[in-house]
């Protein structure tokens, strides 16, 4: 009964993170028009990261809850190609990177159409780089919780995909359509199909390193990722959920 109610817990809290994340996206524009572009992504950001960070933090507390599906733990092979993934995914999920002050405002944010880099595989990077994330820790942890956890965060990510289109077609129009064309939402499928085409020298930039350093920098965190459980499941918040 426990390990049901901290899969319920966890598609809870997914569906908080994707209220706020799709529904502050949908409110941007006429946020911005309100209290202008920094001060709402100011306060978008005060509103999402708490809620990735408890979603995260509470995944990785209960990641091995319900019932042991599979487990290919000790399989070299399994480990490299689950580590192979991760890095691929965390190349497709992080190319707003190419924009990082605009996170915290230091430089206006602004909505953009990118028809280079990542964006000419799939203009949707996010998304299929969570559901290599998912893919991938699904398959090392083999756990019902992290199926739950992972089929949840996909749902979320395929509804951006659709409202993400949505939001560029109404504001970009002819711009998005023609974007749309020559772009494809399932990875390297207008490039087979002769509408775009690859650039490798794109890859090359400063943010793709800083990503690099960061995949390094998490292979060596993962050795302390116990410690952090213990901290978190002994915190108020666990308690709470819990």
């Amino acid at each position: 009964m426990e390990t049901h109610k901290t899969s319920l817990v966890i598609l809870f809290l997914i569906l908080i993170f994707a209220v706020i994340h799709s529904g502050g996206a949908a409110l941007r524009t006429k946020a911005e028009s309100i209290m202008g572009a920094r001060l709402w992504r100011l306060c978008f950001v005060l509103l999402s990261l708490p809620s990735a960070v408890i979603l995260i933090s509470y995944f990785f507390a209960h990641r091995y809850d319900g019932i042991r599906l599979w487990n290919f733990q000790g399989n070299n092979l399994v480990f490299i190609v689950v580590w192979f993934l991760t890095a691929i995914s965390f190349l497709f999920l992080y190319p707003a990177t190419y924009n990082l002050l605009e996170i915290p405002s230091v430089l206006k944010p602004e909505v953009r159409i990118y028809g280079t880099g990542i964006m000419r595989i799939t203009r949707h990077p996010q998304a299929f780089g969570q559901i290599i994330w998912c893919f991938a820790h699904t398959l090392w942890i083999g756990t019902s919780f992290t199926l739950i956890t992972s089929i949840g965060l996909i749902l979320h990510h395929l509804f951006a995909v659709w409202h993400g289109d949505k939001r560029l077609a109404e504001k970009f129009g002819e711009e998005f359509e023609n974007f749309k064309k020559n772009t494809s939402i399932i990875p390297f499928i207008a490039i087979l199909e002769g509408r775009q085409e690859f650039k490798i020298k794109e890859f090359f930039k400063l943010s793709q390193v800083g990503i690099l350093i960061a995949i390094g920098v998490l292979w060596w965190s993962h050795q302390y990722i116990n410690i952090a459980v213990k901290t978190f499941n002994s915190s108020f918040l666990s308690e709470f959920l819990n």
